[in-house]
């Protein structure tokens, strides 16, 4: 996921229920399908920071050293500005960018 072309607002947005009720006419249904992209969302996020600053990782025992390395510090910063995983998936499904389908409910047998 390119971070850099997200959309989302960064701050609080007030919704309209009725473009969150667009694909399912169920606001709860709605729900959980963007907390579930948003569940997402934040693993690829925290993956990728991860891989980014495991190039600065120093594996010394010595408690006492710390190092600020400045490109690290750019680097966090950006992740913190980034939008919520939330917003990122409520401007998904608004825009209706989000596929998903309802599982098959399997029927009892009555013996």
């Amino acid at each position: 996921m390119d971070f850099k072309k997200i959309k989302a607002p960064s701050t609080t947005v007030t919704y309209d229920l009725e473009k969150l009720e667009k694909g399912t006419d169920n606001i709860y249904e709605s729900i959980i399908i963007m907390g579930r992209r948003a569940d997402q969302i934040a693993v690829e996020m925290k993956e990728e920071l991860s891989k980014k600053l495991e190039e600065f990782a120093s594996y010394t025992d010595n408690l006492e050293e710390v190092f600020e390395n400045r490109e690290q510090i750019e680097i966090s910063r950006f992740y913190e500005r980034l939008p919520k995983p939330t917003a990122i998936a409520i401007q998904e499904f608004i825009e209706g960018r989000l596929k998903w389908r309802k599982p098959r409910r399997q029927q009892r047998r009555r013996s």
